[in-house]
């Protein structure tokens, strides 16, 4: 994004509001990796990070974890929060839906188009896993009606709780007023009757979205659209030269054996290939450990390298630390 095109931007929100993700749409540039800005906002008096969340498209776990400094319920008035609207780019194909589960985030890649959309998304509690893989869209529903199963209904029994065997379209329906239904069909994106808990993990495996997100979504994707349903903690990728590192925590249910500074070194390393390049494995080592889900700079091209300061280019190559790393 251009200086001109981002000070447009943020013109539009003084003035304007928030814009929907459409209106935030970033284009796709082949080669890079890594899309959108970070930006601030002031905290009014009233406010919680939920509140800004909300206003602003992020969910409840990535604005917590952007700004690990405030109080989640009082902020304070005037407190400068940090609004992660930067990304690096899920490592799948970048065509109709790509849904990261440790991010808790859908992005959309509309076809025929170099741009990307992107929301906060809710998903299932690590005892009602989302499932991993691509699926396709085979239904859509506008009010739609749930009709729990056995299992769902079971669960709320053993709380005390007598959940109907159909839930009618409304302010009870936990569905909300969109449900887009994939080929594993007891898993749906859609709405729901509370907004505030997007971008947790609260589901019983479907992908919830705030109600105007999916009111955006719903009718730009088709019958047939692909959803891939990927688990990558660990995001690397370059833009202008520069090498990105983002880290989320990963889901318990599926952990792996490489994860960590493992995995981080791995993903570097792949993403430097063969380029002449710098790593700071420091800043690495401290994203790995600070989880904050806001892509860092930890490395650059030696032409990048040779314009930035000796203190954050005193690693000498890519190589990756041989000891305890």
């Amino acid at each position: 994004m251009t200086n001109r095109s981002l000070c447009l931007a943020l013109a539009l929100c003084l003035f304007a509001g928030p814009l929907s993700a459409f209106e935030r749409a970033w284009p796709v540039e082949e080669d890079v990796d890594v899309v959108g800005e970070l930006s601030h906002v002031e905290a009014t008096y009233e406010d919680t990070l939920i509140d800004v969340a909300r206003r602003h498209q992020v969910g409840f776990e990535a604005i917590r974890r952007a700004n690990p400094e405030l109080n989640t319920w009082i902020p304070g008035e005037n407190a400068r929060i940090l609004l992660p609207h930067q990304f690096v780019l899920p490592d799948a194909r970048r065509q109709d839906i790509v849904i990261n589960l440790p991010e808790m985030r859908l992005y959309y890649f509309p076809r025929g188009e170099s741009r990307v959309v992107t929301y906060p998304v809710s998903i299932g509690r690590m005892d009602w896993g989302t499932p991993v893989g691509t699926l396709d869209v085979i239904e859509k529903r506008e009010n739609p009606t749930w009709t729990p199963p056995d299992s769902i209904r079971k669960a709320y029994a053993e709380r005390g709780e007598e959940l109907p065997r159909v839930v009618a379209p409304g302010p009870d329906n936990p569905m909300g007023e969109y449900a887009i239904r994939l080929s594993r069909p007891s898993y749906l994106i859609h709405g729901t009757n509370w907004s505030t808990g997007i971008g947790i993990r609260s589901t019983h495996g479907c992908i919830r979205m705030d109600n105007d997100d999916i009111g955006e979504l719903y009718p730009r994707v088709s019958l047939g659209a692909s959803v891939n349903i990927v688990n990558q903690p660990i995001k690397v990728g370059w833009r202008d030269g520069m090498l990105y590192l983002e880290v989320h925590p990963p889901l318990e249910e599926l952990e792996d054996q490489a994860q960590g500074m493992d995995q981080a070194v791995t993903k570097v390393m792949e993403a430097v290939g063969e380029r002449d390049a710098r790593v700071d494995w420091q800043r690495v080592r401290r994203a790995i450990d600070e989880l904050t889900g806001v892509p860092q700079v930890i490395g650059w091209d030696i032409d990048q390298a040779r314009t930035t300061s000796t203190s954050a280019t005193s690693t000498a190559s890519a190589e990756p630390p041989t000891a305890d790393p």
